[in-house]
């Protein structure tokens, strides 16, 4: 997948990073220069939300599973350990999104706060676009009735 945005450097065309960089990049490590248009990307798109979560999930993997595999003891107290771990380091991961987001933008070479401007600018311009198209079919209804009252 490519996408188009402004690097550091200008507009640039953004490369994603294969799975081995991707696990990397997702428990916390940066990645090469080439990838910063695609980090932006990632923690600026409609789905960005999920993409940390996703991120996170990966981060806990292990040692989810190093409690799941090696504490003594039945099985429903393993995973229910588990599952209690996994919801507070979901919580944690939640309450610290945006900073996490920003600090893997700092990281890819852009000014702190660029992601959430990103974020902004595009939730604007969505807000634009659907006021435009309630506005048309606002319009187009009200056009339909003058025309069936005859007016």
């Amino acid at each position: 997948m490519t996408t188009d945005h402004a690097g550091p450097g200008g507009a640039e065309r953004a490369e994603r990073p294969g799975v081995l960089r991707w696990l990397y990049y997702a428990m916390g490590g940066g990645l090469p220069a080439r990838y910063s248009p695609w980090v932006l990307h990632d923690t600026t798109t409609r789905t960005w939300g999920l993409r940390h979560v996703s991120r996170a999930l990966v981060q806990m993997a292990v040692p989810i599973a190093l409690v799941v595999l090696l504490l003594p003891g039945p099985v429903w107290i393993r995973l229910m350990t588990a599952l209690g771990g996994l919801a507070l380091g979901l919580i944690f991961s939640l309450a610290y999104m945006t900073e996490t987001t920003e600090n893997r933008v700092k990281r890819a070479g852009y000014t702190p706060g660029t992601a959430q401007t990103v974020r902004d600018r595009a939730s604007r311009d969505r807000e634009t676009r659907q006021s435009e198209r309630r506005r048309a079919a606002a319009a187009k209804r009200a056009a339909r009735y003058r025309a069936r009252e005859g007016r």
